[in-house]
């Protein structure tokens, strides 16, 4: 059962999370920010995975805590659920059209966080959601996953094209990643025998 729930109550957010690796796209989202709800509804859907999340926020400041704390939990989620990671297949990519958009991601799940990040959104905003807080959300689930994702712009010119297609590709790279392989059920995808 590779499925995890997560709570995390700051001064900030107070957020209940539960995640299932294995599941069938199905989600509810409620995170106080509509364009937020969006991509993790997106998420859910092109990965495969079942996916709850409820938000109480500051977003009367601003959306920053709420994104990034979302991204934390997110990512704690999943290292929980794939526990010893053994019969993963660890390596993935996606590369992803968007209407005009493109986007590229590959995942290492090593036990080892970095996020490069090479994207140009053309606007500041997508509605009132500041779209320079798509990159805090990867960092925050990175750092609490242990993951290598690389992030990268092709083309595009259209900032919510762009942003789904981030998030599309990245559950589709995620997805093919945790997939299991029967054969190597009983081992860990490395040579030192863990992922840490």
């Amino acid at each position: 059962m590779r499925k995890a729930e997560i709570t995390r109550k700051t001064a900030e957010t107070d957020i209940a999370l539960s995640l299932d690796l294995d599941g069938k796209g199905v989600s509810a989202i409620d995170t106080g920010c509509g364009f937020l709800d969006h991509m993790l509804t997106l998420f859910a859907k092109h990965g495969g995975f079942d996916l709850t999340v409820s938000c109480k926020g500051d977003t009367y400041v601003d959306g920053h805590h709420t994104v990034e704390d979302i991204g934390i939990a997110l990512g704690t989620a999943f290292r929980e659920a794939l526990g010893d990671k053994k019969g993963i297949t660890r390596y993935a990519d996606t590369t992803l059209p968007m209407d005009e958009a493109l986007i590229l991601t590959a995942v290492d799940i090593s036990g080892r966080c970095f996020l490069g990040y090479e994207v140009s959104v053309p606007t500041e905003k997508v509605g009132t959601f500041d779209t320079e807080l798509v990159k805090e959300f990867w960092l925050g689930f990175i750092r609490n996953a242990g993951v290598t994702l690389h992030i990268r712009q092709l083309a595009g010119e259209n900032s919510h094209h762009i942003l789904e297609g981030i998030f599309k590709s990245a559950a589709r790279t995620l997805r093919k990643a945790v997939e299991t392989d029967p054969r190597f059920a009983d081992s860990v995808p490395s040579t030192k025998g863990v992922l840490q």
